[in-house]
């Protein structure tokens, strides 16, 4: 049984440039709101900023459309380098309709145009892509935190996608270290005595989207700490939240 929660925002981190060092930026927006990591915290950071530090930045002015790529730029008003790479950055292509691409990534997301961004990112023809890797970006940012402060973290490297069936948008887990992503209650026995056999909360993207609450998308606030979730440190990773294609009914 979880207590209280809480979840703080991390003002004050600088624009986010290619190279950058993210977890000290990190850190000391840490130790300015609540005097630094505490073993047990949850960081929650945005994909925007973690794609800015590893130079996932893409000027479309370098971009050369191919024939297919301007043919569906012609068919739904868009531009066609970005449309070159939407593709360029996905695995297949799920769905095109209504002038959206959906695709999958090559990381096995589901989302609208390969993940790929123009918000919150400085100069009127750049875009970021996701992280090549997100599970090892959050790996990254934790290992760099408990060298440095010696604080044991989770990480979960948050982006915005859309759902099916519901309006509106919510921040889910891209990239997830030291914490589990998942928390099944398989086997256990609810209040009235029911076995439970297919309970599984997805405990990483619970997570992103409560701290995107506290960071808002145009506060300029690109991370927040939870601190009082109770969680038992692993590995994790945010794949094992890609449902897999043999038990997808929709795919």
């Amino acid at each position: 049984m979880q207590g209280e929660l809480r979840i703080i925002g991390l003002p004050g981190i600088p624009e986010v440039l290619p190279s950058a060092d993210l977890p000290a930026l990190l850190m000391a927006a840490a130790q300015a709101q609540v005097g630094g990591f505490e073993n047990g915290d949850v960081l929650v950071v945005t994909q925007k900023v973690v794609s800015k530090a590893e130079s996932r930045l893409v000027d479309l002015t370098t971009v050369t459309p191919s024939p297919f790529a301007e043919e569906l730029a012609r068919n739904w008003n868009k531009d066609p380098r970005l449309v070159e790479l939407v593709l360029r950055e996905s695995r297949r292509t799920v769905r095109m309709d209504q002038g959206v691409i959906i695709t999958e990534t090559k990381h096995g997301f589901v989302c609208a145009n390969s993940g790929i961004d123009q918000s919150n990112v400085p100069g009127d023809t750049v875009v970021s892509l996701l992280p090549e890797d997100p599970d090892a970006s959050a790996r990254g940012i934790r290992d760099a935190i408990k060298q440095r402060t010696g604080a044991d973290v989770g990480v979960i490297v948050s982006d915005t996608f859309g759902r099916p069936w519901r309006m509106g948008n919510t921040d889910i887990a891209l990239g997830v270290a030291g914490i589990s992503p998942l928390l099944s209650y398989v086997g256990q026995d609810d209040p009235y005595g029911y076995r439970l056999r297919v309970s599984v909360s997805a405990i990483a993207d619970e997570l992103a989207s409560a701290a995107e609450l506290v960071m808002g998308k145009v506060s300029g606030v690109p991370a927040a700490l939870v601190r009082g979730y109770e969680f038992t440190p692993s590995e994790g990773s945010a794949r094992s939240l890609v449902r897999s294609a043999e038990r997808d009914l929709f795919r």
